[in-house]
């Protein structure tokens, strides 16, 4: 479980994140979620120990993150940052296996581990040995998903993995990142500023505006029962998006019809 109480985070005067409180169950699946600027980023980073927070406390399963303990307690996370942040000289290989390299792990332990990640994320073994740029960028998100759980981290915690793929990609990641979710049972917290992807996803959204938390529950608490005006035009216009983009598809499918 990871538990926030009174959080905060400034950069030169400007607020980013401000009293923030909420709790991301053990187990399951929490998205963050809120439109540019809202601070979901940077309360990622906090929980990931990049940042230090100026106010409140941070714990991963009841330990307490604090400088001295984030090295520590990073190697129980598996982070996907932004557009994945694959090393471009390194091949795929390389860069799933990078910290398993660091920490000594033998090479029989390290190939094992990959085949159980290529069969996991459904990444085609003969491309280990490609460099980034020689992947789609479907094939990149699955590589750096494959660097986040190399480790076998307890939590996984992912930042707009999905955002920069075309959305024929990103429905099919978003299909298999659900099943890996599920069948591996780790606690997973999601960035997005999509709503329907975190319906999709998530057992808990937390909703984010101005660095605050505006209201945390599931999709049809927000929908529902919105906590304050800002809750109800934000869901309003993710609903329309999501009709509109939708609209294509089905005057398609009338004309077939």
């Amino acid at each position: 479980m990871i538990r926030l109480e009174n959080v905060s985070k400034s950069y030169g005067g400007s607020i980013a994140v401000e009293h923030a409180a909420l709790v991301a169950s053990g187990r399951r699946t929490t998205a963050l979620i809120g439109p540019s600027g809202s601070g979901k980023s940077t309360l990622l980073s906090l929980i990931v120990g990049l940042e230090t927070p100026d106010e409140g406390t941070i714990e991963i399963d009841g330990l307490l993150l604090t400088p001295q303990s984030a090295q520590r307690l990073r190697r129980r996370m598996g982070y996907v940052i932004q557009d994945g942040g694959l090393f471009p000289h390194l091949t795929a290989r390389r860069n799933i296996d990078i910290m398993a390299r660091e920490l000594g792990w033998p090479v029989g332990r390290r190939e094992a581990r990959l085949d159980e990640l290529c069969a996991l994320t459904r990444f085609p073994s003969a491309a280990l040995d490609r460099y980034p740029l020689e992947l789609s960028g479907g094939q990149r998100q699955r590589v750096s998903l494959m660097r986040a759980l190399m480790l076998d981290p307890d939590m996984l915690l992912m930042d707009e993995p999905l955002g920069a793929l075309d959305p024929m990609i990103r429905a099919d990641l978003q299909d298999d990142l659900k099943s890996i979710f599920e069948r591996l049972a780790k606690t997973v917290v999601l960035v997005t500023h999509d709503l329907g992807e975190a319906a999709f996803f998530a057992d808990k959204i937390i909703l984010m505006n101005h660095g605050r938390v505006v209201q945390q529950g599931c999709f049809a608490e927000l929908v529902e029962c919105p906590a304050e005006p800002f809750v109800r035009e934000f869901v309003r216009a993710s609903l329309r998006r999501i009709a509109e983009m939708n609209a294509p598809a089905t005057a398609s499918k009338a004309r077939e019809s």
